[in-house]
Protein backbone atom coordinates (compact mmCIF):
# COMPACT_ATOMS: atom_id res chain seq x y z
CA UNK A 1 0.00 0.00 0.00
CA UNK A 2 1.35 3.05 -0.87
CA UNK A 3 1.96 6.21 1.57
CA UNK A 4 -0.98 8.98 1.16
CA UNK A 5 0.48 11.89 -0.72
CA UNK A 6 1.97 15.27 1.16
CA UNK A 7 -0.14 17.96 1.71
CA UNK A 8 0.91 20.68 -0.59
CA UNK A 9 1.95 24.25 1.32
CA UNK A 10 1.65 27.61 -0.33
CA UNK A 11 2.86 30.46 2.15
CA UNK A 12 2.19 33.81 1.90
CA UNK A 13 3.55 36.41 3.73
CA UNK A 14 5.09 39.87 2.92
CA UNK A 15 7.95 39.23 5.55
CA UNK A 16 10.84 37.09 4.37
CA UNK A 17 11.63 36.51 7.93
CA UNK A 18 8.45 35.03 8.86
CA UNK A 19 7.89 32.65 6.23
CA UNK A 20 11.68 31.62 6.66
CA UNK A 21 10.72 30.73 10.16
CA UNK A 22 7.34 28.59 9.12
CA UNK A 23 9.67 26.98 6.35
CA UNK A 24 11.68 25.80 9.62
CA UNK A 25 8.74 24.86 11.27
CA UNK A 26 7.02 22.91 8.45
CA UNK A 27 9.83 21.52 6.66
CA UNK A 28 10.24 18.73 9.09
CA UNK A 29 6.92 17.35 8.72
CA UNK A 30 7.15 14.16 6.27
CA UNK A 31 3.56 14.87 5.27
CA UNK A 32 3.79 18.10 4.56
CA UNK A 33 5.75 19.87 1.24
CA UNK A 34 6.10 23.22 0.88
CA UNK A 35 5.68 24.07 -2.99
CA UNK A 36 6.27 28.29 -2.95
CA UNK A 37 6.45 31.20 -1.57
CA UNK A 38 4.31 34.29 -2.28
CA UNK A 39 5.13 38.23 -0.94
CA UNK A 40 1.82 39.34 -2.06
CA UNK A 41 -1.75 38.40 -2.85
CA UNK A 42 -1.12 39.03 -6.51
CA UNK A 43 1.84 36.84 -6.17
CA UNK A 44 -0.47 34.02 -3.64
CA UNK A 45 -3.46 34.12 -6.64
CA UNK A 46 -0.64 33.42 -9.40
CA UNK A 47 1.05 30.46 -7.65
CA UNK A 48 -2.23 29.56 -6.03
CA UNK A 49 -3.20 29.23 -9.85
CA UNK A 50 -0.46 27.39 -11.47
CA UNK A 51 0.50 25.05 -8.49
CA UNK A 52 -2.88 24.02 -6.87
CA UNK A 53 -1.67 23.67 -3.58
CA UNK A 54 -4.00 21.65 -1.06
CA UNK A 55 -3.53 24.82 1.82
CA UNK A 56 -2.69 28.57 1.41
CA UNK A 57 -1.51 29.86 4.72
CA UNK A 58 -2.40 33.34 4.13
CA UNK A 59 -0.91 36.46 5.66
CA UNK A 60 -4.22 38.91 6.44
CA UNK A 61 -2.41 42.32 5.97
CA UNK A 62 0.03 42.71 2.74
CA UNK A 63 1.15 45.20 0.37
CA UNK A 64 0.03 45.52 -3.46
CA UNK A 65 -3.46 42.98 -2.89
CA UNK A 66 -4.16 41.90 0.85
CA UNK A 67 -5.36 38.13 2.22
CA UNK A 68 -8.92 39.05 1.89
CA UNK A 69 -8.70 39.91 -1.57
CA UNK A 70 -6.08 36.97 -2.48
CA UNK A 71 -8.47 34.56 -0.29
CA UNK A 72 -11.73 35.69 -2.26
CA UNK A 73 -10.12 35.45 -5.70
CA UNK A 74 -8.77 31.65 -5.25
CA UNK A 75 -12.46 31.05 -3.61
CA UNK A 76 -14.32 32.57 -6.73
CA UNK A 77 -12.14 30.70 -9.18
CA UNK A 78 -13.33 27.64 -7.68
CA UNK A 79 -9.94 26.47 -6.91
CA UNK A 80 -8.90 22.92 -5.42
CA UNK A 81 -7.46 24.92 -2.57
CA UNK A 82 -8.13 25.43 1.09
CA UNK A 83 -6.86 28.78 2.71
CA UNK A 84 -5.78 28.92 6.53
CA UNK A 85 -5.66 33.13 7.40
CA UNK A 86 -2.87 33.70 10.00
CA UNK A 87 -2.63 37.34 11.48
CA UNK A 88 -1.52 39.15 14.49
CA UNK A 89 -4.29 40.01 15.84
CA UNK A 90 -7.15 36.98 16.50
CA UNK A 91 -9.92 39.97 16.72
CA UNK A 92 -8.94 41.66 13.82
CA UNK A 93 -11.91 42.86 11.26
CA UNK A 94 -9.77 41.88 8.52
CA UNK A 95 -10.00 38.38 9.67
CA UNK A 96 -13.93 38.54 9.20
CA UNK A 97 -13.73 39.80 5.54
CA UNK A 98 -11.07 36.88 4.52
CA UNK A 99 -13.61 34.70 6.58
CA UNK A 100 -16.70 36.26 4.61
CA UNK A 101 -14.45 35.45 1.24
CA UNK A 102 -14.07 31.42 2.16
CA UNK A 103 -11.11 31.38 4.75
CA UNK A 104 -11.37 27.66 6.37
CA UNK A 105 -10.24 29.39 9.11
CA UNK A 106 -7.47 31.29 11.04
CA UNK A 107 -4.99 31.38 13.91
CA UNK A 108 -3.13 33.56 15.65
CA UNK A 109 0.85 33.89 14.23
CA UNK A 110 2.33 33.01 17.52
CA UNK A 111 0.63 29.71 17.30
CA UNK A 112 2.01 27.01 18.70
CA UNK A 113 4.31 24.56 15.98
CA UNK A 114 2.33 21.55 16.75
CA UNK A 115 -0.87 23.65 16.52
CA UNK A 116 0.20 25.11 13.47
CA UNK A 117 0.59 21.17 11.95
CA UNK A 118 -2.83 19.98 13.27
CA UNK A 119 -4.75 23.27 11.76
CA UNK A 120 -2.98 22.43 8.61
CA UNK A 121 -3.65 18.72 8.23
CA UNK A 122 -7.27 19.35 9.45
CA UNK A 123 -7.74 22.35 6.56
CA UNK A 124 -6.33 19.74 3.88
CA UNK A 125 -8.99 17.21 4.71
CA UNK A 126 -11.85 19.71 4.55
CA UNK A 127 -12.41 20.65 8.23
CA UNK A 128 -12.86 24.10 8.95
CA UNK A 129 -10.19 25.58 11.93
CA UNK A 130 -11.46 27.97 14.21
CA UNK A 131 -12.04 27.91 17.87
CA UNK A 132 -15.95 28.47 18.24
CA UNK A 133 -16.24 30.80 21.08
CA UNK A 134 -13.21 32.84 19.53
CA UNK A 135 -15.09 33.14 16.10
CA UNK A 136 -18.16 34.34 17.86
CA UNK A 137 -16.43 37.21 19.67
CA UNK A 138 -15.07 38.14 16.47
CA UNK A 139 -18.01 38.48 14.66
CA UNK A 140 -19.57 40.08 17.99
CA UNK A 141 -17.27 42.43 18.09
CA UNK A 142 -16.98 43.44 14.17
CA UNK A 143 -20.79 42.67 13.42
CA UNK A 144 -20.77 46.40 12.22
CA UNK A 145 -18.55 45.20 9.12
CA UNK A 146 -21.77 42.71 8.05
CA UNK A 147 -24.61 43.65 5.97
CA UNK A 148 -27.76 45.05 7.68
CA UNK A 149 -28.58 42.52 10.56
CA UNK A 150 -32.64 44.43 10.29
CA UNK A 151 -32.37 42.86 6.62
CA UNK A 152 -34.78 39.82 6.39
CA UNK A 153 -32.85 36.42 5.85
CA UNK A 154 -32.36 36.12 2.38
CA UNK A 155 -34.15 33.48 0.47
CA UNK A 156 -31.58 30.95 0.75
CA UNK A 157 -32.39 30.47 4.39
CA UNK A 158 -36.03 29.25 3.45
CA UNK A 159 -34.58 25.81 2.12
CA UNK A 160 -33.90 24.86 5.92
CA UNK A 161 -36.28 22.70 8.31
CA UNK A 162 -36.90 24.24 11.61
CA UNK A 163 -34.48 21.74 13.25
CA UNK A 164 -32.19 22.72 10.48
CA UNK A 165 -32.38 26.48 11.01
CA UNK A 166 -32.21 26.21 15.28
CA UNK A 167 -28.58 23.71 14.77
CA UNK A 168 -27.42 26.45 12.53
CA UNK A 169 -28.49 28.99 15.34
CA UNK A 170 -26.81 26.95 18.47
CA UNK A 171 -23.49 26.64 15.65
CA UNK A 172 -23.75 30.59 15.69
CA UNK A 173 -23.69 30.66 19.03
CA UNK A 174 -20.34 28.72 19.37
CA UNK A 175 -21.29 25.22 20.48
CA UNK A 176 -19.64 21.69 19.82
CA UNK A 177 -21.81 19.04 18.45
CA UNK A 178 -21.97 17.94 21.73
CA UNK A 179 -23.01 20.34 23.15
CA UNK A 180 -25.96 21.37 20.32
CA UNK A 181 -26.60 17.69 20.99
CA UNK A 182 -27.63 18.40 24.61
CA UNK A 183 -29.30 21.51 24.00
CA UNK A 184 -31.83 20.15 21.47
CA UNK A 185 -32.31 16.77 22.93
CA UNK A 186 -30.91 14.87 20.15
CA UNK A 187 -28.15 12.48 19.14
CA UNK A 188 -24.40 13.63 18.17
CA UNK A 189 -25.27 11.83 15.27
CA UNK A 190 -28.42 13.43 14.39
CA UNK A 191 -26.76 16.98 14.88
CA UNK A 192 -23.68 15.64 12.52
CA UNK A 193 -26.51 14.81 10.03
CA UNK A 194 -28.21 18.51 10.55
CA UNK A 195 -25.01 20.70 10.62
CA UNK A 196 -24.15 18.34 7.01
CA UNK A 197 -27.40 19.11 5.51
CA UNK A 198 -27.00 23.06 6.66
CA UNK A 199 -23.75 23.11 4.48
CA UNK A 200 -25.06 21.36 1.61
CA UNK A 201 -28.20 23.08 1.04
CA UNK A 202 -26.89 26.45 1.69
CA UNK A 203 -23.49 26.10 -0.28
CA UNK A 204 -21.61 26.43 1.98
CA UNK A 205 -17.59 24.72 2.69
CA UNK A 206 -17.52 24.35 6.27
CA UNK A 207 -18.84 25.13 9.53
CA UNK A 208 -16.93 28.71 9.53
CA UNK A 209 -18.76 30.04 6.60
CA UNK A 210 -22.09 28.79 8.63
CA UNK A 211 -21.64 31.07 11.29
CA UNK A 212 -20.50 34.19 9.05
CA UNK A 213 -23.98 33.62 7.39
CA UNK A 214 -26.15 33.56 10.46
CA UNK A 215 -24.50 36.75 11.50
CA UNK A 216 -24.98 37.91 8.16
CA UNK A 217 -28.78 37.50 7.73
CA UNK A 218 -29.44 38.41 10.98
CA UNK A 219 -30.34 34.60 12.30
CA UNK A 220 -27.89 35.20 15.15
CA UNK A 221 -27.53 38.80 16.81
CA UNK A 222 -24.07 40.50 18.27
CA UNK A 223 -24.39 39.44 22.14
CA UNK A 224 -26.96 37.03 21.86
Amino acid sequence: MSEARPIRLLLVDDQPLLRTGFRMVLGGEPDLDIVAEAGDGVEAIELARRLLPDVVLMDIRMPRMDGVAATRAIVEAKLPVRVLILTTFDLDEYVVGALRAGASGFLAKDVPADDLVIAIRTVAAGEAVVAPRILKRLLDKFAGTLPDPDAAPPRDLRVLTDREREVLVQLAKGLSNAEIARALSVSETTVKTHVGHVLTKLGLRDRVQAVVLAYETGLVRPGS
